[in-house]
């Protein structure tokens, strides 16, 4: 038996790693291909370029008394050198850490000495060694946030306006929807299911919105696409696996409110991200206007939250951490989007949120099947869609 045993283990690693050989011969040959083709020069037709393809982006501007800071991202397939910079047509002298010659996807930040006046709009142009220009406008300079005890506190209570306040006031609802029927029970469902359609489609605009100013090497409509299936998948997962331990159906409806919670928080992270970029550069009046429309959205979604299980009688203490569970992320939102620049992390963080408003919108949607099975109520369910997406529609002219 002892002499077989060696020969035996010998065999099976054998057969374990013929598969993993055979996968890595076609990605051997390619790399050879490649190898090829740049030795070659591209079999010959010398594909470099005449004309220099450059890209760089201004991730964040610090304005600081008497200071400038420009934070860069080289995204251009190769390394570029900054030669020159000049503000309203004036060229003038700086300091750029670690140096002028930044490589494909790194970092830089120009440090520049300049009497800025607050108020004042500014035009910013840097020049490569290759004299392609790269251009960003400060519209109205006032200093920016930086990390204290002070400005983290107000940020902190922005998110707390935000998120945390309205969505508790929408929960409070609760006990008079108890007192409903069926038919409005239904009809709330609808327009929870509008509510989060409405708001995963807004959050996904933001996102390509967002998309846009990433630069191509990060490829920022392939993040919101990541985003939003890869989220949408692992909710529609844990949902599923819920199911499959054999929950009874009001612990499944508790479960589905918290998920319309946990997408709600994931969705208000991006508001709170959009809210402290606007305070951080100086966007005073903006961040001003999307508080407040954040504050009147903000108090549909808590009546979202609760409206799967107004049947039911869930504990003080489960409302309250479903409220917070909902809200919360405002803050965290406003922390990162006031302090931190990272223009891919917000594009995620907004297709996170849309993937999760568009899962929890289909589990509503799902309850709301089998609710109507017997019974259906194709008008009521439209009514109720049609309500919930026009009560934010309606917001957004309002407020922005």
């Amino acid at each position: 038996m002892s002499a077989t045993t060696p020969s035996t283990s010998k065999d099976r690693f054998i057969d374990k790693a013929r598969p993993v050989g055979m996968a890595l011969i076609p990605v051997v040959i390619l790399a050879g291909v490649i190898l090829l083709f740049l030795i070659t020069n591209g079999a010959g037709l010398h594909v470099t370029p005449v004309v220099p393809q450059e890209s760089v982006t201004f991730e964040r501007t610090v304005l600081q008394p008497g200071k400038i800071d420009l934070h860069l991202r080289n995204m251009s397939s190769q390394a570029v050198t900054i030669a020159a910079l000049n503000i309203n047509d004036t060229i003038l002298p700086y300091h750029i850490d670690p140096g002028p010659t930044i490589p494909r996807l790194g970092k830089a930040t120009i440090h520049l000495t300049y009497p800025w006046v607050i108020g004042e709009a500014y035009s910013i142009t840097i020049f490569t060694s290759n004299s392609i220009p790269f251009t960003a406008s400060i519209a109205a300079a006032t200093n920016t946030a930086s990390p204290t005890s002070k400005t983290l506190l107000s940020y902190t209570l922005i998110g707390l306006f935000v998120g945390i306040i309205p969505v508790m006031l929408g929960i409070t609802w609760f006990p008079a929807l108890k007192l409903a029927g069926k038919g409005t029970f239904l009809f709330l469902m609808a327009i929870t299911t509008g509510i989060l359609i409405f708001l995963g489609i807004d959050a996904t605009n933001e996102a390509l919105e967002t998309a846009q100013t990433v630069g191509g090497a990060f490829q920022g409509v392939g993040l919101v696409g990541i985003g939003i299936v890869l989220t949408f998948l692992l909710l529609d997962a844990i949902t599923r696996w819920q199911v499959s331990i054999g929950r009874g159906e009001a612990e499944q409806r508790l479960n589905l409110a918290s998920t319309i919670a946990i997408g709600i928080g994931l969705h208000n992270l991006g508001e709170g991200l959009a809210i402290g970029a606007s305070f951080s550069v100086g966007a005073a009046t903006l961040g001003t206007f999307l508080v407040i429309g954040f504050i009147i959205q903000n108090i549909t979604e808590g009546l979202g939250i609760i409206a799967p299980i107004v049947k039911d009688n869930p504990s003080l203490k489960r409302l309250v951490i479903m409220g917070i569970i909902g809200g919360a992320p405002a803050i965290l939102g406003t922390w990162i989007g006031g302090f931190t620049s990272s223009q891919p992390l917000t594009v995620l963080f907004l297709a996170i949120g849309a993937g999760a408003v568009f899962e929890v919108a289909y589990e509503v949607f799902k309850l709301l099947q089998r609710s109507t099975a017997k019974q259906p109520r194709p008008l009521t369910i439209f009514g109720g869609v049609t309500v919930g997406m026009l009560m934010l529609y309606i917001t957004g002219l309002l407020v922005k």
